[in-house]
């Protein structure tokens, strides 16, 4: 067994990309396959200082040994892939799967509908209305893109490959569990499944092969557009306590809530949870910035740590001190 999953706990936004970026440096493994939705999805990660936007390419373009892929199941908008590989130079590292959907211009337009962008709150990326097309057997697949013939071929193939070397490959989910189709607040969810499950269904890997799933919890909740968010707090209270954020996609202010152990344990279930990474700990606790070993932590930081996995019942990993990929308290064993 040698994949790990990595997904989101919340309604997205729970840093997965600072997790799948820092993993992919310091276990160095073979791939890191992208699952989940499309370019509707984005993660940040800040490396050495300078902050690297992706919204279809792995977060693991730090790590230049890995393998970057994009897994069957992901909406691809060829403009944005196309740009980000050539941004980041890894021209010979991508591989994306055939079966991958383009988004067309159409897809984009139909998602600027009052119902999906003014009632549900979509990016208005046209991620939805492709994955509908794709339903209705209507879709372009990736495979017949003339710009991306370069990048073309078998990722579950592939993947299956390095299995049997004996390789490791880390899937990185999109999104978060609570804006799953099927898990969600519908309808204001994304257009397809994004629990673990569907990760691996995306990249074309069995359950058989999965060592571990990685539920990335943050530690306060945020969501972006329109649906439930318990505890919500209103913009006095969110900007008082320094938790304004703003999406990546859309620059939409994100709405905030405090840690919410209900969602938290339905997350681990539904992903079967083995190991649990929190971020944003420091901006909690100010004093936990940067810091990179448990003990060194401010005693209210542990004390909020050791009361999540005691009330969660499993231990947090992995520990965000701090915006750059580096600023991680690794608690997994040597």
């Amino acid at each position: 067994m040698s994949v790990l999953v990595i997904v989101g706990g919340f309604f997205g936004d729970e840093g997965k990309g600072k997790i799948v970026s820092y993993l992919a440096l310091k276990d160095k493994p073979d791939a890191v396959i992208r699952g989940g939705v499309g370019p509707n999805a984005g993660h940040t990660v800040v490396h050495n200082g300078i902050p690297l936007k992706l919204r279809l390419l792995p977060s693991a373009v730090v790590s230049p040994e890995t393998k970057l892929m994009i897994g069957a199941g992901v909406s691809i908008n060829t403009d944005v892939l196309l740009s980000e590989i050539k941004e980041f130079s890894v021209e010979s590292r991508v591989l994306i799967d055939r079966n991958c959907l383009i988004i067309t211009d159409e897809h984009i337009r139909r998602d600027a509908s009052d119902h999906l962008k003014g009632t549900v709150g979509t990016t208005g990326t046209g991620t939805g209305p492709a994955n509908a097309d794709r339903a209705l057997r209507l879709a372009k697949l990736a495979g017949d893109e003339a710009s991306l013939s370069d990048y073309i071929g078998s990722v579950s193939s592939e993947a299956h490959t390095i299995i049997k070397q004996g390789g490791t490959i880390h899937a990185e989910g999109s999104q978060g569990t609570f804006l799953s189709l099927y898990h969600g607040n519908y309808p204001y969810v994304t257009s397809k499944d994004v629990t673990a499950s569907a990760i691996c269904s995306d990249i074309g890997i069995g359950p058989c092969h999965v060592q571990d799933v990685l539920v990335v919890l943050k530690s306060y909740v945020t969501r972006v557009g329109s649906g439930d968010l318990p505890g919500e707090l209103n913009e006095q209270e969110i900007q008082s306590r320094g938790w304004s954020e703003s999406g990546t996609v859309t620059g939409r202010s994100r709405r905030a809530a405090p840690f919410d152990f209900e969602l938290a344990r339905k997350a681990i279930a539904l992903n079967s949870a083995t190991m649990l990474a929190v971020t944003k700990l420091d901006t909690l606790y100010p004093a936990a910035g940067g810091v990179r070993e448990f003990n060194k932590l401010p005693e209210d930081a542990r004390r909020f740590v050791n009361d999540l996995e005691k009330e969660l019942d499993l231990q947090i990993s992995l520990i965000g001190t701090g915006p750059d990929t580096m600023d991680i308290i690794d608690r997994r064993e040597p």
